[in-house]
């Protein structure tokens, strides 16, 4: 476990909290052997051990799979046939669309129906578990529903919200007409696929961290002005037995590779920030706790390790359950939750208001230019059709605060964002309208985090601030004073 800290730690570049990392480690065996005994099955080799691999910035094999590249959608089935088994009431199809807040504390939910119906679902405690926000973007391995609703009600609520700038691009998602996106596994490249760029030339450790291999990879596009590099696979052996999910997915693009190279961009692919926590999911606001992509526990810093993030599910899930029962009501000083609460080496900074109503200019740099927003761009871009306001928020989105930002293409940014949440107001109360808020107020927070963040430290990188800088050794909270 002393290395998985040690990775952890260093993929996080500076910003993770040390005592998150050893929750993690060290309880994360023991939360896999409960998901074996719920039922999830996970590949094994020829004598019944359990398969290992070595994804990137891990230092040895400690990863298991299942299927290959299926196994967030095991973890899934396992996780779904055993709620099922239980008396929980699940009401699928129901949106949150805001916490309920009362005599300061969080006291439920307000939610709609699919027939249009708003309900107030009252609870003495929250747990939002929604995920992450890979929908901001117009290219990410997020499925659609991953418009950062948790985070987003947080803010609304005024609770602190840290490390959002720190949006992770995994770096193989397969860049073809044919299929939207589909990520092709780090296992891959453990097992030794190759990156190549336009000339076929090998031009990045394919085992360095995320953040270090799509920031590669988006400047050897800007520089060879392509819009996708190739993964070449051809080497591995047994690739339809190892990857059976991601081999019907390439076959069904027409592509096969044992003999071609795979077509590939960086897309959209974590949130490492999220609602402060503490080290049991504890938010700054009684009654409301947060696990897993919502949450920010510390576990991840400026950016996160492979496959850490079913693990920090898997293992502060069931904190939160344990503390419930114990009676917990409240946040102690531990985890992310010291920006907030004071303590730890890691001190919290409190962001100015949102950056869609103070919009800053500035060169845009090396990353190419974004164009002027034309004036009424609320009602020009979408004419009041949420689809197209989305997909334009995405565009820009991508264009000034994907994997390389700058001031400008920032502030720019910040001005669509403003003119999609004007048009947002006065909408129609459903999970479309709500979802585009939602993906606002986030991209609203990400953005102002990422002007304020004036360095480039892991997952976030100023093209006008190259450098880490020290003094920015801090987490950025949005929400109620830090």
């Amino acid at each position: 476990t002393d290395l998985h800290l040690a990775d952890t730690l260093r993929a996080g570049a500076g910003l993770c909290d040390t005592d998150a990392v050893r929750v993690l480690v060290d309880e994360g065996p023991t939360r896999v052997n409960e998901l074996i005994a719920l039922g999830a099955v996970f590949d094994r080799d020829h004598a019944g051990e359990l398969q290992l691999a070595r994804e990137g910035g891990h230092s040895m094999a400690r990863v298991v799979h299942a299927g290959g590249a299926a196994t967030g959608a095991e973890i899934e089935r396992a996780l779904v046939a055993a709620v099922r088994e239980t008396a929980a009431a699940v009401l699928e199809g129901w949106f949150a669309l805001d916490l309920i807040v009362r005599d300061g504390r969080c006291a439920g939910v307000r939610a709609v129906t699919p027939d249009g119906t708003v309900h107030d679902v009252e609870a003495r405690h929250v747990l939002v578990a929604t995920g992450g926000a890979g929908q901001l973007f117009a290219v990410t391995t997020n499925p659609a529903e991953s418009t950062g609703d948790g985070v987003a009600m947080a803010l609304r609520a005024g609770v602190p919200v840290a490390d959002v700038e720190f949006m992770q691009f995994h770096p193989t998602a397969l860049h073809h007409p044919a299929m939207p996106r589909p990520l092709l596994s780090e296992a891959l490249r453990g097992h030794g696929a190759l990156l190549r760029d336009r000339d076929g030339e090998h031009f990045v450790d394919e085992l360095a961290p995320r953040d270090v291999v799509s920031r590669a990879m988006a400047a050897r596009m800007l520089e060879q002005g392509v819009d996708h590099l190739w993964l070449d696979a051809t080497g591995l052996e047994r690739f339809d037995e190892r990857f059976p999910t991601i081999a019907a997915s390439l076959r069904a693009a027409g592509l096969d590779p044992a003999t071609d190279w795979l077509p590939i961009a960086p897309a959209a692919h974590y949130l490492s920030g999220g609602i402060v926590t503490d080290l049991d999911g504890a938010s700054a606001l009684p009654g409301l706790w947060a696990c897993g992509e919502t949450a920010c526990t510390g576990v991840h810093g400026a950016n996160r390790l492979a496959s850490n993030s079913l693990l920090e599910g898997m293992v502060f899930a069931p904190r939160v359950i344990e503390s419930l029962l114990a009676g917990k009501d409240g946040p102690d000083p531990t985890g992310a939750m010291r920006c907030v609460l004071g303590g730890g080496d890691i001190p919290g900074r409190q962001l100015p208001a949102a950056a869609s109503s103070a919009v800053v200019t500035g060169e845009t740099g090396p990353i190419g230019p974004v164009s002027p927003v034309s004036s009424g761009v609320g009602s020009g871009i979408g004419g009041g059709d949420p689809a197209k306001l989305r997909d334009e928020l995405q565009r820009r989105m991508t264009l000034g605060a994907g994997v390389l930002r700058s001031a400008g293409s920032l502030g720019e940014t910040a001005e669509v964002l403003r003119a999609v949440g004007e048009a947002t107001k006065g909408a129609a109360v459903n999970a479309e309208w709500s979802e585009l808020r939602n993906l606002v107020d986030v991209g609203d927070a990400l953005v102002t985090a990422a002007l304020a963040r004036e360095e480039s430290r892991g997952a976030h990188t100023r093209t006008d601030f190259p450098d880490t800088d020290p003094a920015f050794r801090c987490r950025l909270v949005a929400g109620a004073a830090a």
